[in-house]
């Protein structure tokens, strides 16, 4: 696909590549996924990144800063990106709707690759069944011998990221065997540019606190600027 292209020639170049319905399909399943893939990128960003070096964890700095706020992401953005994971590979209909779900694709596409393509969706049911449970038990609903506590309660699916990651690159294996046997071209999901996500955030955060830090040496000291009692109308 040529490059620098906006979001209505991409879906015209799908169309134009693989046919009105599988083009309009595939382009809006590459949105999911592309959207899927960059909210988990700022996850593992701010709740998955050690300093090998130091063995610190970035999460120190988020408690130092607004620990209850971080919480309040960290659960929130977790239970996101395994709800869109349940979406994303959801069966095609359901009470009668229809469903944007990559399993839509093996109706679509040539007998040549449709094998491929069904043994793809086949792992990622697998590999998503977790998220399937944690939506349909404790996201979208809350299973009430599971909040209880109760003797027949079933614990939910065992979930983690490395069980995220694998789901969301057995994701991509579908999108790209569509997009090689059409376009000749693989998509990189996980690496899209990205400016003004959490990896900036960190650095503002570390200085607001070494700022806050040495406000408050001046404060003990008694040497206090006007700008440490300034009151402040954020």
């Amino acid at each position: 696909m040529a490059k620098n292209l906006n979001e209505g020639q991409v879906k015209q170049d799908y169309v134009r590549q693989m046919g009105q319905e599988l083009g309009s399909l595939f382009y809006a399943l590459w949105v999911e996924v592309a959207w899927l893939n960059l909210k988990w990128r700022e996850y593992s960003e701010l709740y998955g990144h050690v300093d090998p070096r130091k063995g610190k964890s970035r999460i120190d700095l988020l408690n130092k800063s607004a620990a209850t706020f971080f919480r309040v992401v960290q659960v929130s953005l977790w239970e996101n990106v395994l709800l869109h994971i349940a979406c994303i590979t959801d069966v095609p209909k359901t009470c009668g709707k229809n469903n944007l779900s990559i399993k839509r694709l093996e109706g679509l596409v040539q007998e040549e690759i449709k094998e491929v393509i069904i043994k793809h969706i086949r792992d990622v049911d697998e590999k998503a069944t977790f998220c399937r449970d944690w939506r349909n038990r404790h996201i979208a609903h809350r299973d009430f011998d599971l909040v209880l506590g109760g003797e027949k309660a079933v614990p939910l699916e065992k979930a983690n990221r490395k069980k995220v990651k694998d789901a969301l690159e057995s994701i991509a294996k579908v999108l790209n065997a569509v997009s090689i046997y059409y376009t000749k071209q693989e998509i990189i999901f996980d690496k899209f540019p990205v400016s003004g996500g959490a990896e900036g955030l960190f650095y503002i955060l570390d200085d607001g606190i070494k700022a806050d830090m040495e406000r408050m040496k001046r404060v003990v000291a008694g040497k206090m600027l006007p700008e440490d009692i300034e009151c402040r109308d954020l």
